[in-house]
């Protein structure tokens, strides 16, 4: 698997995250993206994705602050250090992240 996160314009990848699925790959970009804002000191910010069923659980943990499943469990914890201002859904062609890192794949 791999993932992309982009944070101020700037395309980061994450490569070699083991074997899973695109669902998978979705929740660990999320989780990098949140891990790097936090790290950057950002606040006011907002995580976004296309994978609209990952998007609906960040948002319930972040709303109930119960999670689900260990991807939910794993944006709990860090949520409890510091939270996104939001979190949105967009459609695929709008994602950054999801075009850098198709563009790496063109054929």
């Amino acid at each position: 698997m791999e993932a992309a996160v982009v944070m101020r314009g700037v395309a980061l990848f994450f490569e070699d995250l083991g074997a899973g699925t695109s669902h998978d790959a979705e929740w660990l970009a999320l989780i990098r993206g949140l891990e790097l804002a936090q790290a950057a000191g950002l606040r006011d910010f907002e995580l976004i994705g296309d994978a609209l069923h990952v998007i609906r659980g960040a948002q319930r943990v972040l709303d109930t602050g119960h999670a689900t499943s260990p991807y939910e469990e794993a944006l709990k914890l860090l949520v409890a250090k510091g939270r996104p201002a939001r979190i949105r859904w967009v459609k695929r062609e709008q994602n950054l992240a999801g075009i850098r890192l198709a563009a790496r794949h063109e054929r």
